[in-house]
């Protein structure tokens, strides 16, 4: 069968042949054992439903093998022959274009090259999932291949509810992921009802189908880094930015290291992801030896080189032994996936990695405590650093949190609303006042051609636009435009491409919607192809998350999450071609929703129609609710689109004198 047609077919009306386990592969960790005996004739049960009947008694053993061994039932049999990769939109069956370059999207996030777990549909962060099993791929697919602009597909978790009956204006899909009753979102709950196959955990841009490699993080995780080095004001060159984890998004960090100018140290204990990373230049060394790794940092510190090291380890056993060895870290850092403590996300040390996959699956428990005892050390370090001058931030994936949880010296002597910890997030210090206040954030586009002569077109495209507008821009946005046009520039000489043809910069309302104003221009043209529009969550209004996206926001409404709600209802009535609305991301599952969406740029009036009225609603809803909590920078640029469009009408707060409480 051609790929169409494996496509178009779905579920096979024949059972394929059971695939062999390929250990070459970075396979998820068992899963750890958690459904009653009734429950695990419930898991199977619904996992068989799928199938017509005459195939049960055959897939039934198969099922039950898996939940055992896996702790989730992943159907490995159905998993497609066909290479798993984006392909060029016009390869793919459709009735609609729309429908393909989601295909397209889906294929995309589970490459072997961008998935983490791609044979368990994991596409990054431990457990950020596409699918929950091929035959909700499968199915998916098939649907997609049939649809046409007049309906709209409907995914309840990873399960394709079906098409239904819609109107050309409408989203082709809405995507929901974990959309659980809140007392029933707990991380337990997680892994109950995903082994039971009714929910499951979307992350970020995995089950929104937006994921674009590591480099989806890297330009934020560059601004991060030279924003972290303004902070103490200190140039990047010779600076060492210590961090873990090399895995999914966190794999951005020692690129984004080599292109701010600093020396980056990041410890990962995969050897599989380690050495994936070293192929893909994404890391320049791999050390096994923390004293040859010492020395090795004193020489680049000495000679201010510009290099990514990776430490085959324990992050914890570099802090202490930098500590040790009196090296002064600049600033540092974590982004190991610790929303997702329990199951991988955080391996303790002291434990080998084989151990610890073990342990976690058959002694949770003991795990559990392991990774507290790990999480006391790792922040006992840290502060060791802090007293002699590091500037140490959390990066939203939990950490403070988790430790803090676990009894860690991480809490603020005199806290107050907000700044409960001793270390400010991120988003606190830098992301949140220097870019989401003033609608900056993580724009991103796919070049559906899969030509890279296209994404160069839409680079050059891109920068000249920015360049125009920075000419009128006001002071306050100087720098953030300034850092954009750099990162836009350098980014083809910087191999930031895994996966499919995409791009990512940081852009406000204005940014966002004349760039891709001239991409659907240049496509009608026929200079390039279709190109998919979309943007990470982590953004100005797409998530509502108090550790993170929204933790610079102070007026006690960072709990709340009206925010993403309404930034996805707002996209789907305003031209976005899918829409997804999630529990859990970055910082786990309960802690945030996220809402996101796709958009297909085909050239016509309709993508330009739809572009304008989207992309404005998306930005400014969530600096409209920055600028109610205060924040200055808000005010400044939510006043400014009022100006800009005069049907743009935000009620502003009041300021009150701090002298009325003294």
């Amino acid at each position: 069968m051609t790929f169409q047609q494996q496509i178009q077919q779905g579920i096979p009306s024949e059972l394929p042949q059971p695939k062999p386990f390929e250990p070459q592969i970075n396979h998820a960790p068992k899963r750890k054992e958690i459904l009653s005996e009734e429950e695990e004739k419930l898991a199977l049960r619904n996992a068989l439903r799928y199938f017509d009947p005459k195939f049960h008694a055959e897939l039934l053993p198969e099922f039950r093998d898996e939940l055992k061994k896996f702790g989730r039932i992943y159907m490995y049999r159905f998993r497609p022959d066909y290479e798993m990769k984006a392909r060029p939109i016009s390869e793919y069956p459709c009735k609609s274009e729309q429908a393909k370059a989601i295909m397209l999207m889906i294929q995309n996030n589970l490459d072997y090259a961008v998935a983490q777990h791609p044979h368990e549909l994991i596409t990054y962060g431990g457990n950020g999932a596409v699918f929950s099993n091929w035959a909700q791929y499968l199915l998916t697919m098939k649907y997609l291949s049939e649809m046409t602009d007049e309906q709209t597909l409907v995914m309840y978790s990873g399960h394709p509810m079906g098409l239904f009956p819609s109107h050309k204006e409408a989203p082709r899909v809405v995507v929901t992921n974990g959309m659980m009753i809140p007392n029933y979102s707990k991380p337990d709950d997680w892994e109950k009802f995903n082994a039971l196959g009714v929910t499951q955990y979307g992350q970020m841009t995995a089950g929104s189908y937006m994921y674009i490699g590591p480099q989806g993080i890297v330009h934020g995780t560059t601004i991060t880094v030279l924003n972290a080095f303004r902070k103490i004001n200190k140039s990047p060159k010779g600076g060492l930015f210590v961090t873990s984890g090399l895995g999914g998004m966190s794999g951005a960090q020692p690129k984004a290291g080599n292109i701010a100018g600093c020396i980056t140290v990041c410890a990962e204990v995969n050897p599989k992801i380690t050495n994936i990373r070293h192929e893909q230049k994404w890391i320049d060394e791999i050390h096994e030896n923390l004293d040859e790794l010492v020395q090795r940092v004193r020489n680049a510190q000495q000679n201010k080189e510009t290099v990514s090291l990776a430490y085959l380890g324990n992050v914890v056993e570099v802090w202490e032994k930098f500590a040790e060895a009196g090296l002064k870290i600049d600033i540092g850092s974590d982004q190991t996936s610790l929303h997702n403590p329990w199951a991988g996300g955080y391996y303790p040390v002291g434990q080998s990695f084989e151990e610890s996959n073990k342990m976690m699956a058959e002694n949770p428990e003991l795990f559990k405590q392991k990774v507290q005892e790990s999480l006391r050390k790792h922040a006992a370090a840290i502060n060791k650093h802090t007293e002699k001058g590091t500037y140490f931030f959390d990066y939203g994936n939990a950490f403070l949190l988790e430790a803090s949880r676990a009894g860690a010296d991480v809490m603020a002597e005199n806290p107050t609303l907000g700044r409960e910890f001793k270390y400010p997030s991120y988003v606190q210090d830098i992301m949140g006042p220097m870019c989401f206040d003033y609608g900056f954030g993580p724009f991103r586009w796919v070049c559906t051609s899969g030509k890279p002569k296209d994404l160069q077109k839409t680079d050059e495209i891109a920068s000249k636009i920015l360049e125009e507008i920075m000419q009128n821009s006001p002071e306050e946005i100087q720098q953030q435009m300034a850092d954009n046009i750099q990162w836009i520039k350098g980014a083809q000489e910087n191999r930031l491409v895994v996966g499919s043809q995409a791009r990512i910069l940081y852009a406000d309302a204005e940014g966002r919607m004349k760039i891709a104003e001239a991409f659907n221009k240049a496509i009608k043209k026929g200079e390039i192809g279709p190109v998919v529009l979309g943007r990470d969550h982590h953004d100005v209004s797409g998530t509502d998350s108090p550790y993170r996206e929204t933790s610079n926001i102070y007026d006690g409404s960072r709990f709340t999450a009206d925010m993403a709600i309404h930034n996805v209802i707002g996209d789907s009535f305003r031209g976005a071609t899918w829409v997804s609305i999630h529990n859990g991301g970055g910082v786990g599952w309960g802690e945030v929703i996220n809402g996101g969406f796709g958009m297909l740029l085909d050239g016509s009036d309709d993508a330009d129609r739809r572009l304008k009225s989207m992309l404005f609603w998306d930005v400014n809803n969530g600096i409209s609710r920055r600028s109610w909590a205060r924040n200055e920078g808000a005010l400044f640029a939510i006043k400014r689109a009022m100006e800009l469009e005069p049907d743009l009408k935000v009620t502003l707060p009041n300021l009150v004198d701090d002298e009325l409480f003294s």
